[in-house]
């Protein structure tokens, strides 16, 4: 569901006939142009997407006698299509409002041209539509990448990301992340409206960091590019020293690049989080150092053959 204040002025719509739905019952971020419609073929008609009239559509209806456009738009209204937006600023016919009226269907206007629009439109209905959830943890922005600091309450993922935003970089959401899955292999974090900016330091409370550090010390959301896993210390366990090994975790079913963290007194876990950033983006590029130093040791062995 989406409510109609919020899917008209995100859109920027114009209320060429409204109706008593306060929500939109969408299913996919998909649109349909109903010109096929309008000619009576009817056996594949996506009814349940918005329905988008543009400068063709408009021109046939305008084409036919009053009688004949009156049974073609019965057909079509008919069905209990979702609304109606008309691109290129075009008004509707007095029958398709008298038609709309009476099956409860709003029609909005738009001065957008159709293509335009359709590209606008999916956009906010892949984000709008997209499958939620939650998280604990820290999200922000280092270098460009989306990096998502998780971990036991008290490991200090709040107090790295505040040496983080001393350093220029910027906050998303700490505590609680709200996760949604945009495409198949794209996540985004934000905050919830409630606690946006804010951020819990223990031994201090809580602090707004837009407002101690300015409008440039956060975002609204960001994509999770790396999971960084702060855990304690523990000495009897193997971390990976070499990087040769790329892993990774799971989210809303997208693979997600993975580090575990150790966090011992004197570490500067701020400087380490820039770093495995700056390497993700190495790697991005194609370039490992790992894989590097492994290239060079094993052409030094082949000399030494």
């Amino acid at each position: 569901m989406i409510a109609v204040k919020d899917f008209v002025e995100s859109l920027s719509l114009k209320v060429l006939s409204p109706s008593t739905r306060e929500t939109i019952d969408l299913q996919s971020a998909e649109l349909n142009r109903p010109g096929i419609q309008f000619t009576g073929f009817y056996d594949y008609f996506a009814y349940v997407r918005p329905q988008v009239i543009g400068k063709v559509e408009m021109a046939y209806l305008d084409s036919l006698d009053d009688k004949t456009r009156l049974a073609k738009l019965t057909d079509y209204f008919s069905y209990p299509i979702p609304c109606v937006i008309i691109c290129r600023g075009m008004q509707p016919n007095q029958e398709m409002l008298k038609l709309a009226q009476e099956h409860d269907v709003p029609i909005y206007g738009t001065d957008w041209v159709t293509t335009r629009f359709f590209v606008n439109a999916i956009n906010y209905l892949s984000q709008a539509l997209a499958p939620r959830s939650t998280m604990h943890g820290v999200l922000l922005d280092v270098y460009g990448l989306g990096v998502l600091l998780t971990g036991e309450s008290g490991v200090g993922k709040s107090e790295a990301a505040l040496e983080l935003i001393k350093r220029g970089h910027q906050l998303v959401a700490d505590d609680v992340v709200e996760i949604k899955k945009v495409n198949e292999n794209r996540l985004i974090g934000e905050s919830p409206e409630t606690i946006r900016h804010f951020m819990e330091i223990r031994g201090i409370g809580i602090i707004d960091i837009r407002q101690m550090y300015g409008i440039g010390a956060v975002l609204m959301n960001k994509s999770i590019d790396i999971v960084i896993h702060l855990e304690l210390w523990q000495e009897n366990k193997a971390y990976d020293r070499l990087g040769l090994v790329d892993n990774y975790t799971t989210i809303m079913g997208v693979k997600i690049p993975q580090i575990v963290l150790p966090v011992r007194p004197g570490r500067n876990l701020a400087v380490v989080i820039e770093v495995a950033a700056r390497n993700l983006g190495l790697k991005r590029l194609g370039y490992s150092a790992a894989a590097e130093l492994d290239r060079r040791l094993r052409d030094m062995a082949a000399a030494r053959e």
